[in-house]
């Protein structure tokens, strides 16, 4: 299809997004900055670029996302494209800090190490969030097949449970080939659709009390039970898979959707009771989840063993104090080892409030608020119900999931094993936010821009202008 049929068939005209220009240029020199900074160090203080082939590749993919933009002239979000390119750059010049055989990937004959391995990924991601923010503009596919989409959902989480890969005592990737995968983070985004369909079409029941548990009011059961069973079949394979960071995301955002849906205190009051009530039981019943805990608690006991991330994690945050090491003048090995296992993934926070300090954590915070920000004001200007609730529940996927993450690595709470969205190193993560992403952006679409008024013709301006001055005289006559 050539330019001038799409704009003919989809009325495409090209529209300068001018704000998100200008914050594209501001992250694209925060980045450049950085990577001086980073080669500078590493090189022994002399002012060095090393070789900025990722860095200029990366950038380069921003820029040819923003003109892909421009070309098709939708009327989305300029704000969140720059929000989370300037997170997935800083995720690159953290994997461009780490030694590089962290983590490998084979292709045929090439090996990637993990800088050009996670710019691979977020390469990836960034093509599937352009894709969708560009050609998605009707959500019939998503609002008319939610039970088909959460059954795909449960299905890709059995396969797991059956043929699924073993990393620490949790079964959670899935291998084709040379690529492995974890589903889980698929499923997020398709549980979200489904409770943002079903809630959408059975809002105004779920709303009214038909009976009571003690003091609670509870909706009428037989509405209540479609929703509560489909997502109490995700959370218990996920809880058999021993997922205990991916169990506490879908808990959260069910009941942050439930609430914005019904706008009912009481279920947030029961879902509380709930929660503190399972997490005893998990904990009796769970060697792994009881190890967490007591870690959490006092990780101190077992500084060497079970406690050691979150003691070096410690560390490492006061190493850092309000202004940071430097880019580059971190501690990611000590003596040839890891200061702190699994830096690339769990530990990510860590590793940047180290090297940036207090205040480029807060600033870390502080995009992940723009996102939230961006994300709720979508979906308060949603056309209807199912857009709305499926603006906000992608929202808090990647909101609720770095909150988890972040609390965990400042010892707010138990460390669960989750990834921080677009910084932390993982294939399947970086696809999964980026689809959501590039949803939250067909959401924010305003529709086709009307066309600009004709031009006036010398002989039409002239009589328009005598028409304006005889109306004023006749105003002032009278």
């Amino acid at each position: 299809m050539t330019y001038a049929v799409a704009h003919r068939r989809w009325r495409i005209r090209p529209r300068l997004r001018t704000r998100e220009f200008l914050l594209l240029v501001a992250a694209g020199g925060a980045l450049a900055v950085g990577w001086v900074s980073l080669n500078s160090t590493l090189e022994g203080d002399a002012i060095s670029y090393g070789d900025p082939t990722l860095l200029v590749a990366y950038l380069g993919l921003l820029l040819v996302l923003h003109l892909a933009f421009v070309l098709t002239g939708r009327r989305t979000d300029e704000i969140l494209l720059p929000v989370t390119g300037l997170l997935a750059g800083l995720s690159l010049l953290l994997m461009a800090r780490l030694p590089q055989d962290t983590a490998t990937q084979s292709f045929g004959r090439f090996e990637l190490g993990l800088a050009p391995l996670q710019l691979f990924w977020i390469t990836l991601a960034f093509v599937l969030l352009g894709i969708l923010a560009i050609t998605v503009r009707s959500d019939g596919w998503l609002r008319y097949y939610k039970y088909t989409w959460a059954a795909i959902g449960v299905g890709l989480l059995l396969l797991v449970f059956v043929f699924g890969e073993e990393t620490n005592g949790q079964r959670l990737s899935l291998r084709v080939g040379p690529i492995a995968g974890q589903p889980s983070e698929l499923l997020k985004i398709i549980l979200v659709v489904f409770l943002a369909g079903y809630l959408a079409d059975n809002r105004a029941l779920l709303a009214r009390t038909s009976s009571r548990l003690g003091p609670i009011p509870l909706p009428p059961v037989p509405y209540l039970l479609p929703m509560v069973a489909m997502w109490g079949l995700a959370l218990a394979v996920i809880l058999v898979q021993k997922d205990l960071g991916g169990a506490l995301l879908f808990f959260l955002v069910f009941l942050a959707i439930l609430y914005i849906a019904t706008l009912r205190l009481s279920y947030v009051l029961l879902g509380t009771v709930l929660f503190f009530a399972g997490s005893a039981f998990l904990y009796t019943l769970f060697a792994h989840v009881r190890g967490r805990v007591d870690i959490w608690l006092d990780p101190f006991a077992d500084p060497q063993g079970q406690g050691f991330q979150i003691v070096r994690a410690l560390f490492a945050f006061g190493r850092g104090g309000v202004l940071g090491t430097g880019l580059g003048a971190g501690l990611p090995e000590v003596g040839g080892n890891p200061a702190i296992p699994a830096l690339h993934t769990d530990f990510v926070f860590t590793a940047l409030a180290e090297e940036l300090g207090l205040l480029g954590g807060l600033a870390i915070l502080f995009l992940y608020l723009v996102i939230a920000e961006r994300g709720l004001r979508i979906a308060i200007g949603a056309a209807d119900d199912f857009r709305a609730l499926l603006a906000a529940g992608l929202t808090l996927v990647i909101v609720v999931q770095a909150a988890i993450i972040i609390g965990g690595n400042v010892r707010l709470v138990p460390l669960t094993g989750i990834t921080l969205p677009f910084v932390s190193y993982g294939g399947s993560s970086l696809v999964a936010n980026g689809i959501i992403i590039g949803l939250l952006l067909a959401l924010s679409d305003r529709g086709v821009e009307p066309p600009p008024p004709p031009r006036q013709t010398r002989r039409e301006r002239l009589g328009a202008g005598l028409r304006r001055v005889a109306g004023r005289v006749e105003e002032a006559v009278s």
